[in-house]
């Protein structure tokens, strides 16, 4: 098969990456093996390929928003057939023995795996997952609309979480890209206020379409005091910018795995009225299953910019230079392999 490695973590500028054959893997007993129809881009494949994460298997295949259809199963597996129709996430693996997993916190696993980190995933035209870790997934969208759902939306759902907005509440988002926009929908349909604050314009442009009260600048002030927000952008100058814009008892969460260096705090300013700094690591599959369907009931869909399997080494570069809004999902327009 076709597939994408990471070949020398680096700027994407200077093409890590690398377009190569390799086997079609074998399903372990408990996995399926899914032929990849779309996977979309995500930032963290960036942070993968330029290094930010450190790597964990040389020659990893990136991508963790896929959509594509069973073409086998484990011997292990049940409830699967050859021709259904999954997601597979970031979210690949956890022990389901520890302290975390026990509680309900998956997510703080020590033991879990990670899609396109830990194992290859979707910018190939197959990959496999745990069938425990699939995703069932609806019949009426399509394949591109679907993928960003799968991180981008997964994973801000999760950061709304954690923001703990009240009901009705003022949320300010910092960046608006796949995650962000995605977010902005179900805070929207939820009732809350939404502020957008990104430096993009055509970012604050889509921002407005989809319902968002204002739309300005990332340092500028929110025209009224904010009771959550989620920093999207991995930018930690702007830490103290988004606690310095909450009202008291505000929560700001911080969405993304990486993450610039924060500057000092000061604590009259930016943290006391019990102000709170929360992170967010990766999800729960609960948290996947509610977002998909918030998703469905309330028609949540990601604006798409679509590039074949072929161009995913500029699909990263536009993502970096800020060249579309929403999202880029890699289309596999390979005929599927026997």
């Amino acid at each position: 098969m076709h597939a994408w490695e990471v070949a020398r973590p680096g700027p994407i500028e200077g093409e890590p990456l690398r377009f190569v054959e390799k086997p079609i893997p074998v399903p372990r007993d408990d996995e399926l093996l899914v032929h990849v129809r779309a996977c979309g881009v995500c930032r963290t494949d960036l942070h993968v390929s330029e290094g930010d994460l450190p790597v964990r298997r040389p020659g990893v295949t990136p991508g963790h928003e896929v959509v594509g259809v069973v073409a086998g199963t484990g011997r292990a597996v049940s409830g699967y057939a050859v021709g259904d129709r999954v997601g597979v996430a970031w979210l690949r693996r956890t022990d389901g023995t520890c302290a975390y997993c026990a509680r309900g916190a998956e997510n703080l696993c020590p033991g879990s795996e990670y899609t396109g980190w830990d194992t290859d995933g979707g910018y190939a035209e197959y990959t496999t997952v745990p069938a425990a870790f699939a995703y069932r997934l609806p019949q009426d969208l399509d394949d591109v609309a679907l993928a960003p759902l799968l991180c981008a939306g997964i994973i801000g759902y999760r950061a709304l979480l954690r923001a703990s907005l009240p009901q009705g509440g003022r949320l300010g988002l910092y960046g608006f890209g796949g995650s962000a926009h995605l977010c902005a929908q179900v805070a929207l349909a939820q009732g809350a206020t939404v502020h957008v604050l990104t430096r993009d314009a055509a970012a604050r442009r889509l921002a407005l379409e989809l319902g968002a009260a204002s739309a300005g600048g990332a340092a500028e002030p929110p025209p009224e005091p904010l009771d959550s927000a989620i920093l999207f952008a991995p930018v930690g100058e702007l830490v103290p910018v988004a606690l310095r814009a909450l009202d008291r008892g505000g929560v700001l969460a911080v969405a993304g795995i990486h993450l610039s260096d924060v500057p000092p705090l000061r604590y009259e300013r930016e943290l006391f009225y019990e102000k709170e700094l929360r992170s967010v690591t990766s999800n729960t599959r609960e948290d996947g299953r509610e977002f998909l369907t918030l998703a469905a009931r309330h028609g949540v869909s990601a604006t798409t910019h679509a590039y074949p399997l072929s161009r995913a080494q500029e699909a990263l570069r536009d993502l970096k230079a800020g060249r579309f809004d929403g999202a880029a999902v890699l289309v596999n327009d390979l005929p599927p392999r026997h």
